[in-house]
């Protein structure tokens, strides 16, 4: 049976579809239609289009009718002309950041902002927190480990001990309860010989050997090294250099036992000595002669070399030990970080006294002990360093004008960096006992002192002076 035809057929062609009302069959008859009526030139809106096809699928998003400009990337910057931002990589302690500079395109002018801006009388001050962003003020971080809060709070009582003892001091005159006790207290230090009489009877091996000045080392750190061993049935002197700013290292290698003193030297009974001014402070010449110090006066010296033992005999003085910081105040004013100037060269008063006491030399020589540190240098401030050395003249002492850094933060204060300190004993130097030595024999003794420290110079410098701007000077 033949299909039947489908009743009232659309018609196709555009003629007929017209006459009965029908929209355009295709895009083509809407051409033909447009090209008919003389219409086709005309640009009609997208909203002429709001019908929708023929096939019942929904319309195309409208589209924009401008062409999008590329972005630029060069030299780390990223400008669209579309947008209003200009995106620089800014990069700071912290990483690296996107931060939005200035608005970036006029889009009516067809060039950047910045040009209009550079061209109008529009002035801006200063940036608001640059100096922030540019300071080298480090705040110490919440996050501490506990070891290092203690060595911190162990170096600080240290360093301020003077200071604070004397304010403690002072505190309990402004009480009259105490005055029974700290009047007939204060004769007894005006007139106490203890720091000079050489008998170390308010020495404690107890304090010295407390856990705490573990602690206190460790927070440079400091190091104590031998090159060879020194038998106790004979007597030193013990050269420190440099003298430093304080000299720390001194302090942790022969005040105390956190180095390990007694073991690298056995059986020698070794004392740090220091002004014989610090005997006359209240309170504090208490704590540094239970520390075991003595006084740097002839006096003091000849007493100590001159009694007790390896054990505790009278035996002129056989297996004791001084330390004497030989350049003193004047070497601290040349404690200039990652040099070495040591003032030497007419320091000849130590050498006299071993050849009077026949004690043997030793050198000692404390890397890292300047970078402790810093300081006014004196190329730069001529004048106070003239200050510097007449009040040295005057009083016997001077101030270095110095800082390090502080208790909460790592660039201003009055705390030492931690920075190593490696402190090397060098060998000794046999001396012929003389009541009154002979200066051609002392320059002879002075000059193998001087070439075993720079011995100890040349042999460790790779290691421990690594940052080292110079070599070694003997000066003065």
């Amino acid at each position: 049976m033949a299909a039947s035809a489908p009743p009232n057929p659309e018609p196709l062609a555009s003629t007929e579809r017209k006459d009965h009302h029908y929209q355009p069959k295709s895009y083509a008859n809407a051409v033909e239609e447009g090209l008919t009526n003389g219409i086709i030139n005309e640009r009609p809106g997208p909203e002429m289009y709001a019908g929708q096809g023929e096939d019942g699928a929904p319309r195309s998003p409208r589209r924009n009718m401008h062409k999008k400009s590329g972005s630029l990337r060069m030299n780390g910057y990223s400008k669209d002309k579309q947008s209003s931002n200009v995106i620089e990589r800014f990069q700071d302690k912290e990483g690296e950041h996107l931060v939005s500079l200035r608005q970036g395109w006029d889009t009516e002018r067809n060039k950047p902002l910045a040009s209009r801006r550079r061209n109008s009388q529009l002035l801006s001050g200063r940036k608001a927190g640059a100096r922030w962003e540019r300071s080298h003020l480090h705040f110490a971080p919440f996050s501490v480990p506990l070891k290092r809060r203690l060595q911190t709070l162990l170096v600080l009582v240290h360093t301020l001990s003077i200071a604070g003892l004397l304010a403690v001091f002072f505190f309990l005159c402004s009480i009259p309860l105490f005055w029974p006790i700290l009047f007939p207290y204060v004769i007894y230090v005006l007139f106490s010989d203890a720091g000079r009489s050489g008998n170390l009877s308010h020495r404690s091996s107890f304090i010295r050997g407390l856990p705490i000045w573990s602690l206190f080392a460790s927070y440079f750190p400091a190091r104590l090294y031998r090159s060879e061993s020194l038998p106790p049935t004979r007597k030193y002197i013990f050269g420190y250099h440099p003298h430093g700013i304080i000299s720390h290292g001194a302090f942790a290698a022969f005040a105390t036992e956190a180095l390990g003193f007694s073991q690298l030297f056995p059986g020698i009974t070794n004392t740090l000595l220091t002004l014989d001014s610090n005997f006359r402070v209240p309170l504090y010449r208490d704590y540094i002669l239970a520390m075991g110090l003595s006084s740097v006066s002839r006096e003091s010296c000849e007493n100590l070399l001159s009694r007790g033992g390896p054990n505790g005999e009278d035996v002129i003085g056989m297996g004791r030990a001084i330390t004497i910081v030989v350049g003193g105040a004047r070497e601290s004013l040349d404690a200039q970080p990652h040099s070495l100037r040591l003032v030497l060269k007419r320091r000849k008063g130590f050498v006299k006294l071993a050849i009077r006491t026949g004690a043997d030399l030793v050198p000692v020589l404390a890397f890292g002990e300047n970078e402790l540190y810093d300081q006014v240098q004196p190329e730069q401030h001529p004048m106070i360093h003239k200050m510097q050395l007449g009040l040295k003249k005057i009083i016997g002492f001077t101030v270095p004008l110095f800082h390090a850094r502080g208790v909460f933060n790592y660039d201003i204060g009055m705390m030492p960096y931690r920075r190593p300190v490696n402190v090397v004993v060098g060998r000794p130097i046999k001396v012929q006992q003389a009541a009154k030595p002979e200066d051609v024999y002392v320059d002879s003794i002075h000059g193998l002192y001087v070439k075993e420290l720079e011995r100890i110079w040349e042999e460790w410098k790779d290691e421990f002076a690594l940052e080292r701007t110079g070599e070694l000077e003997i000066v003065e």
